[in-house]
């Protein structure tokens, strides 16, 4: 599936369309710093109820949000290497049954499970339009 968002208004629409399509998954967003990842992030949870959201969780890595299905918002940037994925958890994370969305997966690609849905963000040229590329594989 691509998407292409001209405006900031479409990015809601495009939100509901991903969870629509593809329902509780694990969700893997990739695109350079600033793209929009958390932007979209944000509209996602937001079609799943969630009303506060609280940011990025760039310094605390993992946001939970859910009372009857859990969701969690992983930020993996400052993620320095595999043992220290480990250490933290992510493993045993992964396991539960859940809603995941993941910012900067590259980092932590040997704990992601087979199941992905991988969202590639880009800006279109030279213009402030994004391109969103959802592929069931990290091969796009």
């Amino acid at each position: 599936m691509i998407i292409e968002i001209e405006k900031e208004d479409e990015i809601q629409e495009a939100a509901k369309k991903i969870i629509t399509t593809y329902g509780q998954r694990f969700y893997a967003f990739s695109g350079e710093m600033g793209i929009g990842k958390t932007t979209l992030i944000r509209h996602m949870l937001d079609s799943l109820g969630v009303k506060e959201f609280e940011g990025s969780p760039t310094f605390a890595i993992v946001q939970s949000y859910g009372s009857t299905t859990p969701i969690y918002h992983l930020d993996c940037f400052r993620i320095e290497n595999q043992a220290e994925a480990f250490e933290i958890g992510i493993e045993e994370l992964f396991s539960e049954s859940a809603y995941f969305f993941v910012e900067w997966p590259e980092k932590i690609i040997s704990f992601l499970p087979n199941d992905v849905i991988w969202v590639y963000i880009r800006k279109a040229d030279l213009t402030e339009k994004r391109i969103i590329h959802i592929a069931h594989d990290n091969q796009s």
